[in-house]
């Protein structure tokens, strides 16, 4: 299945646990009930494996909402922890007791991650050979997730780029936007966003004004404001900059939902920040 979280590689050793973010970053100390949890979950041996950090609803239901709360923090207090625990789910295994093994095939891989120890804390996810894509979404529907992740049985694991034989099918559109400006005085009324069309080509996608709470919107302001410039930071057409337009330095990736794309984002709804992804990686190959 297909969840709504932070990616995450996770080294563990005998001595030591790393995690990192997709770009690379350092989040050990972000996350620190996974990296208590996982040297048990590693069942004594030393790996690398991949996976995503989640935070679960009332329904068990990955929610991306409540893991902004835990995503920026590098230190989260008791409080936090408790109020909203982190969930690491595996679904990929690199290396193991030293062996390279992400050149075998992908059932393989899982065959030796089975091996691990799941707790609360660190689960390995479920996969399933003999159900048909079909059936595989409308179970996801049932269930309220975001969708389904379809890989080729016999693919290896590709670091670094994305591989071909991993297949995304949301059931809700979803995508990386750059923030671009916000329409608002003390307060955001909606984000400006863009996207990527090619390495420095930034395009206009359309504002997004909902998916805020009140304090979201306040909040949201004092963020932006000290990051704001004099021009759009479009390098195709930009809107006007009628009704309290501010542009703000292209640095900011957030989630918007949408219903459909063309030319302009329809009914988009904001869902937070990507702190684990950076601007380049908001990557429309598909901008007109």
């Amino acid at each position: 299945m297909h969840s709504s979280g932070q990616r995450c590689l996770a080294r563990v050793t005998d001595t030591d646990v790393l995690l990192v973010s997709r770009n690379r970053s350092p989040i050990t100390s972000s996350y620190p009930e996974i990296a208590a949890a996982l040297p048990s979950a590693a069942a004594g041996h030393d790996v690398v494996v991949d996976g995503e950090i989640v935070a679960l609803d009332t329904a068990g239901r990955p929610s991306f909402s409540l893991l902004q709360r835990r995503m920026p923090v590098q230190r989260p207090t008791r409080r936090l922890l408790t109020a909203v625990p982190a969930v690491f789910y595996l679904f990929d295994l690199l290396e193991i007791d030293g062996a390279d093994v992400a050149a075998l095939p992908y059932l393989e891989r899982r065959t030796l991650l089975d091996t691990l120890i799941s707790s609360h804390t660190v689960q390995i996810t479920p996969y399933w050979t003999d159900v048909d894509a079909a059936t595989m979404q409308d179970i996801a529907t049932e269930f309220g997730l975001e969708g389904v992740v379809a890989k080729r049985i016999t693919s290896p694991y590709l670091r670094g780029q994305r591989s071909p034989s991993w297949i995304k099918m949301p059931l809700r559109r979803s995508a990386e936007v750059v923030v671009c400006g916000w329409v608002g005085r003390t307060a955001v009324r909606s984000l400006l966003v863009g996207a990527y069309r090619g390495p420095g080509e930034l395009v206009y996608l359309g504002d997004v004004g909902t998916g805020f709470t009140h304090r979201h919107r306040r909040e949201l302001a004092a963020l932006l404001t000290p990051i704001e410039c004099a021009e759009p930071p479009f390098t195709g057409v930009a809107p006007s900059s009628s009704d309290h337009v501010r542009w703000v330095r292209p640095l900011l990736v957030g989630t918007v939902e949408y219903r459909e794309f063309t030319r302009r984002l329809r009914h988009p709804s904001w869902k937070g920040f990507r702190t684990d992804k950076t601007p380049d990686e908001a990557l429309w190959a598909d901008l007109q």
